[in-house]
């Protein structure tokens, strides 16, 4: 993405420029109301090792960047980021632009005013989609060949796995990556190509690079040097860094820029210690953050962002599959995090507009249905909003326990997630309160049970369950004078209103919503 003098080689020259780079790494000055600078917006996802039973997991971390070239990185304030964006990660690894305005009293204070896509990809965007909301994510297709550098602290002599696990770790097999993500995506993407290289011994010990935060950029920068002489970055989507012992606690997801080749660049990357490495989920999950996928929640309004099951970028761990060589295996992306990256093609999206009052009944496809033709996402729309990123939809997905990657969910069910702002999903439970864990039976949706949206205007009967997923009927809410015997319906808050039953035979009746 960047151009300057070749530096081919991995020897002084080389080593010379990596440390000039990262010395000057911090030297924008500070911006100034009306400025409006251009970069690289790279943005980066924490995640810490789980906790042991009884023990709270340390809370995700998340950093952003704009990184202008050699010697020109600017560390963005987040929440200031992310409401200038609208949504702040449908830019990750993306040239924008940023401006400033003054804030405070007496413009005291200098603010970050919009974050918009300055690539060529914001040219051909939509403004916006048919449910009101704007798409700013770029697809991701084809081949995104990966590789694995395995580099090890000059102070820390072991070397946990072999590069012929790591090269492994890439297969086409069930329970390797290439499977997985060719599945996840129903073949958008592959990732042939991908190597795995190393171990190569970093210059400086364990502790130049760990502490309370690890010093992402310089691990980039060093273990990518090591490898230079003996690794060719072009046509290289993103790095997957290996270290044979712990970093600050967690595994990090998401981009990095550095001399590749001889030339400055900016590529997808994870970081990952052992215990990141061992289980193909927890790899996955910081590759998917490597593609720009943030991550998604459930709806108890706490501040635990990996408690909902239903999606790989939230809880990577519990529910999942396991295999003797790689761990634990990753679970699917819902579905609306799949069309982030485009992989959910326009026969398999259905929209509901908040204005329409017919009925419809939909076969919902479950992502790894063989030969499915049906709906793999079903959008229920909000009237739009005079701010377009403040436009609510819910998302309606099907899932089922099937081999190898989805075989310990909770159920087969319907899922629900609702967006709200800001680009994260969170599902939803009709449980009052809502449920700290969404495995329970309040989040799935399971045939003869309902669910209504919470503003009313439409509201999803699942009529049975089918080979490929789910048969499922959305229209508007009834609305009558009066019902001799009417159902009891829960809304998203989990409120208990009254609703005439519908002619569906529903087995459980307790279990209505």
């Amino acid at each position: 993405m960047y151009g300057n003098a070749k530096v081919r080689g991995g020897g002084t020259l080389q080593r010379y420029v990596v440390g000039l780079v990262l010395a000057c790494a911090a030297a924008l000055p500070t911006a100034w109301a009306g400025e409006i600078e251009q970069g690289i917006l790279l943005l980066r996802w924490g995640d810490a090792r789980p906790a042991m039973p009884g023990q709270a997991t340390p809370p995700p971390r998340f950093k952003a960047w704009l990184d202008a070239g050699p010697g020109a990185r600017r560390r963005l304030d987040v929440a200031q980021a992310t409401r200038a964006a609208g949504d702040l990660y449908a830019l990750a690894n993306r040239r924008v632009a940023v401006s400033h305005a003054a804030a405070g009293k007496r413009g005291s204070r200098v603010v970050i005013d919009a974050i918009v896509p300055a690539d060529r990809q914001a040219q051909r965007a939509p403004v916006a989609g048919d449910d009101g909301r704007p798409r700013l994510a770029a697809p991701v297709h084809g081949s995104t060949r990966w590789i694995t550098l395995m580099c090890r602290f000059a102070d820390v002599p072991a070397e946990p796995k072999s590069r012929e696990f790591f090269q492994s770790q890439y297969g086409d097999g069930p329970g390797q990556l290439g499977h997985y993500w060719s599945r996840v995506s129903r073949g958008a993407i592959d990732l042939a190509g991908s190597q795995a290289h190393g171990w190569y011994v970093l210059p400086r010990p364990r502790s130049a690079y760990t502490g309370t935060q690890a010093d992402l950029s310089l691990l980039f920068a060093d273990c990518t040097a090591a490898a230079d002489a003996d690794v060719e970055f072009a046509g290289v989507m993103g790095i997957n860094l290996m270290f044979n012992d712990e970093l600050d606690g967690y595994a990090w997801g998401g981009g990095a820029c550095a001399v590749l080749d001889g030339a400055y660049r900016c590529l997808r990357a994870t970081w990952s210690p052992p215990w990141s490495f061992a289980n193909l989920a927890a790899m996955a999950h910081e590759m998917g953050h490597g593609y720009g996928l943030p991550h998604s929640d459930n709806s108890d309004g706490d501040a635990d962002t990996y408690d909902n099951p239903w999606d790989l970028m939230s809880d990577a761990w519990r529910h999942a599959g396991s295999d003797p060589v790689y761990g634990l295996l990753p679970k699917y992306l819902s579905a609306y995090q799949r069309e982030r990256l485009g992989w959910v093609a326009p026969p398999g999206r259905l929209t509901v507009r908040a204005e329409d009052i017919g009925t419809h009944d939909v076969m919902l496809d479950v992502v790894d249905a063989p030969g499915g033709t049906g709906v793999q996402l079903l959008v229920l729309a909000l009237p739009a909003q005079p701010d377009p990123f403040a436009t609510v939809i819910y998302t309606v997905e099907a899932r089922r326990r099937t081999a190898p990657y989805e075989s310990n969910l909770a159920g087969d069910a319907v899922i629900i997630h609702a967006l709200r702002g800001y680009g994260t999903t969170h599902s939803l439970d009709s449980d009052l309160p809502p449920a700290t864990y969404s495995a329970n039976e309040g989040s799935m949706l399971k045939p003869g049970e309902r669910f209504r949206l919470p503003q009313g205007q439409h509201q999803i009967d699942v009529i049975a369950a089918t080979a490929t997923g789910f048969l499922v009927r959305v229209g508007p809410v009834a609305r009558v004078m009066s019902s001799p015997l009417p159902a009891l319906v829960r809304t998203e808050t989990g409120a208990a209103v009254s609703s005439p039953s519908p002619p569906l035979r529903r087995p459980r009746a307790d279990r209505h919503r």
